[in-house]
């Protein structure tokens, strides 16, 4: 029951069955849609809404579905009904556009089982007619017209009847020549047709002159129509065969209704179905434009509406640019009535209307303006108190016509019943009046009717806190700028802020002063602490969107940086690969450029031009080496080519010598092992570089090679002669790049840093570069001036000495020298 007649006007919903009854392209869908009401069968509701929803979702994501405008064939149902009668051809090709659209819709759905299931069983077992469309387009063709081989008979009489026009054509031509001729009509003049015939146009002076029947005459009375006797008997038998043709129709389409009227309930059947599809095409389509879904058909008399809207409200904003603030609230068994309290122009009534509007589409079968995971009961009545229904005719008051609703109400009240109050216990005395709707509010409890109420009363406010399945409800007010927020807060009453609204409108502050007064300090109290609650909450509700805001933006964040982390990892791996491919390119190339020196200097047995001329390409490609190594910055893959070349031009030297020595017939003689002493001039096994032994300490020995002193075990030395130290001391010009490198670095070097001012990446970079130079170097010892600080700097770098194998031993500088604000770093001598 529905309660009163004007229901759907209060809430408004009759304007939401208005905009969805224009999109329906079907006289007889509109009548559908109209005549739905409301529901109180659970399985009938789960069955309209999951209909129309996946319509809904069905216009969303195909665009194969005929979606064309529907024609009504139930006035052609009803003309089939009738014996005697017969479809005229416009009605035919009504009927063939309708079936053509039926039958493209059913086979559409039922090919799409599984997606559209509740599409599917209304669908299933709807004929099609295929066969009927496929008759009546031999019948018709796609201009409307009967075709000329629909029966032989009329075939026979149109090829006759163009016959008949194709003389009658020649003769009036040639009528009108003749005419032209005498000088009895214009040079000009032309063919007209007037009443179906066709004639010529005489003027009045000449229309006795040409033999014929006059037909009409031109507005002026100057020109007369005239319709040759030459073709007078030509037209008669047209007009015969015309008069043949209508009947030869009449018998064709006659006999095609006779033919289908015994199918007339089954055309009857699919035409309801099509009218169906029109209403569902029309929901789904007005739900999809206004963010309304299917929600859930509650089993445990839960009420939970999520994020819901008001869509008359909705469309209205977004017009003007507004977002809606959507309502959430939840009742239940043991809170199933809702008081809502809150400033005037807050929102209350918009909350209660949305909850009607919500709840009658939801039982009218309509998707509504919720989230998907909203939980919606089956109710048997709703009734509603809204707005001034005062009547002179009635002799009722604005009081008097809340009374007899209350009246209503309580008469039908039950557990399934949802009541809808705005202003609850207004349009009387305060004291009688809140008394009475406390009252009436009690037995609604006791009933244990779901409701929304809406009251400015402070003792409804407290019954609802004291007492068992009533829960209080605030419309939410910014008391620093003075304006509603609209959004309901659950769980405690809210305040009026009449003292607050007051100001903001410019009452004098002395009449306000004395309304407080009035009213006594315990309500002043009250009231106070409502603003208070609502401005604390206020408060920790935006505290709260501030550190969802901060959280998401750290989320954000981080998956930034694990993408750009993820890049710069793959971007490594890619430099890496390059990398390695271009050095093992180096090599094979340097490979290539020994192994041609080694068979140039054995084919030239080792002719000293010769070997300086191919010395010399060596050292020029080394250059070439150095400058890709300069562009990629990789002194490992030059390293590495060094120290091939060196072992490998060893090992061709070594080779020639042999070979020279064995074409002149003297043997090789094989050097005696010598002890390494003090003094002793020495090269290190695999080694071109000599040096000068500065003493033995066991089995390791100190040398210097050059301006470097290095500790080197005596087993991997081998003593040379004095000219063999000559010749590899001698200055030369052909050098290694690499080498001459290592020795500017060994000249340029110094055995100290300063990182003080860096920031500690950039002091990181340099002490990094300042141990690779010194390890390469060899120098046995460094300092690193980071000065005291914080100790941060210092402990970034130690942690990174720390790491470094050939580092020995990390100490603070003597205390006269510097202290913790230097660091002092030993390497091993191995």
């Amino acid at each position: 029951m529905i309660y009163p007649t004007s229901f759907e006007q209060k809430i408004g919903f009759d304007r939401l069955r208005e905009q969805v009854a224009a999109r329906c392209t079907m006289r007889a869908a509109r009548t559908k849609l109209q005549a739905e009401g409301f529901l109180t069968s659970a399985r009938e509701i789960e069955k309209r809404l999951a209909q129309a929803d996946e319509m809904r979702l069905l216009l969303d994501m195909e665009h194969e579905f005929p979606n064309g405008e529907y024609a009504d064939i139930d006035y052609i149902v009803e003309k089939l009904r009738v014996e005697g009668t017969f479809l005229d051809v416009s009605e035919c090709a009504t009927l063939r556009r309708a079936l053509a659209d039926i039958g493209g819709i059913v086979s559409f759905i039922l090919n799409r089982r599984d997606r559209y299931p509740s599409l599917y069983a209304r669908t299933r077992g709807v004929e099609a007619f295929a066969d009927l469309v496929q008759r009546i387009d031999r019948l018709i063709d796609p201009f409307g017209n009967v075709r000329d081989n629909a029966s032989p008979e009329l075939q026979q009489i149109r090829r006759m009847i163009r016959e008949r026009e194709g003389q009658a054509a020649k003769r009036l031509q040639a009528v009108l020549a003749a005419a032209k001729s005498a000088g009895i009509v214009e040079a000009d003049a032309q063919l007209s047709v007037r009443d179906g015939k066709t004639v010529i146009p005489v003027s009045a002076g000449n229309k006795r002159k040409l033999n014929g029947f006059i037909h009409d005459e031109s507005a002026t009375g100057r020109t007369f129509y005239v319709e040759p006797v030459e073709v007078v008997e030509l037209n008669n038998e047209l007009k015969e065969l015309q008069y043949a043709e209508r009947r030869e129709i009449v018998r064709i389409l006659t006999q095609f209704t006779e033919e289908i009227r015994p199918d007339a309930a089954l055309i009857a059947d699919s035409g309801d179905y099509l009218a169906d599809i029109d209403v569902l095409r029309a929901k789904g389509g007005w739900a999809s434009e206004n963010g309304c879904v299917k929600p859930i058909v509650s089993t445990d008399d839960r009420l939970v509406l999520r994020d819901a809207r008001h869509p008359l409200l909705q469309q209205t904003l977004k017009q003007a640019g507004r977002e809606i603030i959507p309502l959430n609230m939840e009742l239940d068994r043991h809170k199933h009535i809702l008081v809502i309290s809150g400033p005037n122009a807050g929102g209350k009534s918009v909350c209660l209307k949305t909850v009607g509007i919500v709840q009658y589409m939801f039982q009218c079968g309509f998707p509504v303006p919720t989230l998907e995971n909203s939980e919606l009961p089956v109710f048997e009545s709703i009734y509603i108190d809204i707005g001034d229904e005062q009547s002179i005719d009635n002799d009722l008051s604005t009081y008097s016509s809340h009374l007899l609703n209350m009246k209503h109400l309580l008469a039908g009240a039950s557990s399934r019943t949802l009541a809808l109050i705005d202003e609850f216990g207004s349009g009387t005395e305060p004291i009688i009046g809140g008394a009475i709707s406390e009252a009436i509010l009690e037995r609604l409890v006791d009933r244990g009717c779901y409701g929304v109420i809406t009251t400015h009363y402070a003792n409804i406010k407290y019954f609802a806190s004291n007492h068992e399945g009533v829960a209080n409800g605030a419309m939410m007010f910014d008391v620093q700028q003075i304006r509603p927020l609209f959004r309901l807060e659950m769980g405690k009453p809210g305040s009026s802020f009449a003292v607050e609204i007051a100001r903001k409108i410019g009452l004098p502050e002395e009449i306000i002063r004395e309304a407080g007064e009035k009213a006594g300090s315990d309500h002043m109290n009250i009231e106070k602490q409502l603003r208070e609650i609502a401005r604390d909450r206020r408060y920790w509700e935006q505290k709260r969107d501030r550190i969802r805001m901060t959280d998401r933006k750290v989320e954000e964040l981080e998956q930034s940086y694990a993408e750009q982390l993820a890049k710069i990892r793959e971007e490594r791996k890619e430099i890496l690969k390059k990398a390695k491919t271009e050095a093992q390119n180096l090599i094979a190339e340097a490979n290539r450029q020994i192994e041609n020196t080694i068979r140039t200097i054995r084919e030239a047995e080792a002719e000293k031009e010769m070997t300086r001329f191919v010395r010399k390409e060596l050292d020029d490609f080394r250059e070439t080496v150095e400058e890709v190594d300069t562009r990629a910055n990789d002194e490992k893959v030059l390293r590495e080519i060094e120290r091939i070349e060196q072992r490998q031009k060893r090992r061709a030297e070594r080779k020639v010598q042999q070979g020279q020595a064995g074409v002149q017939g003297q043997p090789v003689p094989e050097k005696a092992k010598r002890e390494v002493v003090v003094g002793s001039k020495v090269r290190m096994e695999g080694q071109d570089v000599v040096g000068v032994v500065q003493s033995v300490k066991g089995k390791k020995a100190q040398v210097a090679f050059g301006q470097i002193l290095t500790m080197v075990d005596k087993s991997r030395l081998e003593v040379v002669s004095n000219n063999e130290y000559r010749e590899a001391t001698r200055p030369q010009t052909a050098r290694t790049v690499i080498s001459a490198d290592i020795s500017e670095r060994k000249l340029n070097f110094r055995d100290h840093i300063d990182v003080r001012g860096m920031r500690a990446v950039e002091a990181l970079d340099a002490v990094q570069d300042f141990i690779d130079d010194a390890l390469m170097v060899g120098v046995g010892s460094v300092t690193i001036l980071h000065g005291k600080g914080t100790g941060a700097l210092k402990e970034e770098i130690r942690r990174y000495l720390r790491t470094i194998p050939d580092v020995e031993r990390i100490a603070d500088e003597h205390a006269d020298r510097g202290g913790a604000g230097i660091t002092l770093v030993d390497f091993r001598m191995d």
